[in-house]
């Protein structure tokens, strides 16, 4: 710490080491200017760009490997909520490997989609504002992630669509897909369900990819030891 005092700053600590008086010690130590004032805006977007840019690859490096959803409890995708009993219609005829080969299809396709996921974020923080910045860091532990949201989320959905459809057709259970549902739907006084798969599977993996990038930002918001970089450590630690 002592590069960041002026000459004037360390004569004035000489002296105090030479006073017994405890309130003397205070005021003289009131008198020491420091260079380390809190960061500025344009520190503390840099550092949000950092912050992202690390945190979006640990993110798309976790949920775009093999398992990275379907090994995963907290971000495996499973039949629709609202399809349930659909699931449990086909498995009653004994379609248990079709139902959990679909399964599998739907988080495989999530783990493909994930790989597109890092240009598409690194564009919207290529457009990131001072003001973008400032409000992320003063905001909630998720303030980033939630700026991503916003920002990506719309073109992450047409990304991913296509990737998500393909590995959807390789699976032998989507063509009996729309037909049960469809089916399933005219049954009297029953909830009807949606049959679109490819809208689900693909908002169900930019959900978990967003579940995996606040993790991230929390990591770096809390753990000095996550902020590998020196600007990093100065607008976060300065927060903390």
């Amino acid at each position: 710490m002592l590069r960041y005092f002026t000459k004037s700053g360390l004569a004035l600590l000489a002296l105090a080491f030479t006073l017994s008086s405890c309130d003397q010690l205070a005021q003289i130590a009131k008198q020491i200017p420091t260079t380390m004032g809190p960061p500025t805006e344009t520190e503390i977007t840099g550092a949000l760009r950092d912050a992202l840019s690390v945190g979006i690859r640990n993110a798309v490096t976790k949920t775009s490997q093999t398992d990275g959803f379907y090994g995963n409890s907290l971000l495996r995708i499973q039949f629709p909520p609202e399809a349930k009993q659909v699931e449990t219609t086909l498995r009653g005829f004994g379609m248990n490997k079709i139902v959990d080969d679909f399964i599998v299809s739907m988080n495989r396709g999530a783990e493909q989609a994930s790989k597109k996921a890092t240009d598409v974020f690194l564009a919207s923080i290529r457009k990131m504002t001072i003001t973008d910045g400032y409000n992320i860091w003063k905001g909630n532990n998720d303030a980033a992630t939630q700026f991503l949201r916003r920002t990506s989320t719309d073109r992450l959905r047409a990304e991913f669509r296509p990737i998500v459809q393909q590995a959807l057709q390789q699976v032998e259970v989507t063509k009996f897909w729309t037909p049960v549902v469809s089916a399933y739907n005219k049954i009297p006084l029953t909830k009807p369900v949606n049959p679109n798969l490819e809208e689900y599977v693909t908002n169900q993996a930019i959900d978990g990819l967003f579940k995996m990038v606040a993790e991230e930002e929390l990591k770096i918001r809390q753990n000095p030891a996550a902020r590998t970089t020196a600007l990093l450590q100065r607008v976060f630690g300065y927060q903390g």
